[in-house]
């Protein structure tokens, strides 16, 4: 469950190169928009929602992608899920995806849960689009991950997850991005549902990669792809479904059909004291460290799409 391949760093992080700060300043761009300029987006807030839609498009477009549409029905009002693609060179028909969902809770502006991960993923894509991966990669932007939507057949991922299954697509890796953007290095600041505060760490400065039993194999592949590529601490496990929190995104909706998912987090209420509240705002967010992680996922997702 809790034994992972590799070691977590610790020590001094290194300082960010000219790259880095240039994603830096468009972490922070993406964010700004997202969680400042549009603030609450959700089917209570459906005007928000789809300008943040059609940011993430536009965004995607910019990037030279070509960003499609998947089109629902929610509560009667039309929601997107969109996605850009990037089609394999050798093995096309294996399917990495990167998700994160664009809604935030009702009440609050979501600026880490879950803009921080929308923007990661918006930053990932142009930095991957000529990379002429093995296998194909997918970046998807899921609504209506929060409730009343979570876990039923019109959240965002779950209808995604369900069409791949239709159409037996062959997703071979799904990396479910969620509140990334805070971390501390204050004690005491990390907690856990009983009974792992017995072996992880009470600071809350590690990014977390969370599976569950199934899809191991992927989370160890991950997790020792980012440990070998950044300097950053790191926290892994398997764990069983129903220890609270470890199915608390989109990767569900992948595990509910049959993929292999594993969720990447901050671990969100069992360290941001700002979670689904009307102070989750971009002046919370750990920009240094999310630039550090989002830098280290582009290695992790290149990794998987060349495994083979």
């Amino acid at each position: 469950m809790i034994k992972m391949p590799g070691k977590s760093y610790s020590g001094p992080l290194p300082p960010l190169t000219n790259e880095q700060l240039a994603l830096r300043a468009e972490l922070s761009r993406h964010i700004d928009a997202l969680a400042t300029n549009i603030a609450e987006k959700n089917i209570f807030n459906h005007h928000n929602l789809t300008a943040a839609a059609d940011y993430i498009e536009s965004a995607l477009t910019e990037a030279g992608h070509t960003p499609r549409r998947q089109n629902y029905s929610a509560e009667g009002k039309t929601c997107s899920n969109l996605e850009a693609q990037i089609t394999g060179s050798t093995h096309p028909d294996e399917i990495v995806v990167i998700g994160s969902h664009y809604d935030s809770v009702y009440g609050s502006p979501g600026a880490n849960d879950n803009c921080s991960a929308v923007a990661a993923n918006l930053a990932l894509a142009p930095r991957l689009k000529d990379t002429k991966p093995n296998r194909t990669l997918r970046f998807v932007f899921f609504a209506n991950e929060e409730m009343p939507f979570f876990q039923t057949e019109q959240m965002g991922s779950r209808v995604y997850a369900k069409s791949c299954r239709e159409k037996n697509e062959n997703i071979v890796a799904m990396l479910s991005l969620e509140t990334i953007g805070y971390y501390t290095d204050a004690p005491n600041t990390q907690k856990y549902p009983f009974p792992f505060s017995i072996f992880y760490p009470s600071t809350g400065n590690f990014l977390a990669f969370v599976s569950n039993t199934p899809s191991k194999d992927l989370l160890h592949a991950a997790i020792s792809s980012f440990r070998k590529h950044c300097k950053f601490p790191s926290q892994g496990g398997a764990i069983p479904e129903f220890i609270p929190g470890t199915n608390w995104s989109d990767h569900d909706s992948f595990w509910h059909y049959n993929y292999p998912a594993i969720m990447l987090t901050d671990t969100a209420p069992y360290r941001y004291p700002y979670y689904h509240s009307p102070d989750d705002t971009i002046d919370k967010i750990s920009f240094d460290h999310l630039t550090r992680v989002t830098s280290a996922l582009q290695s992790v997702v290149s990794d998987l799409a060349n495994s083979n």
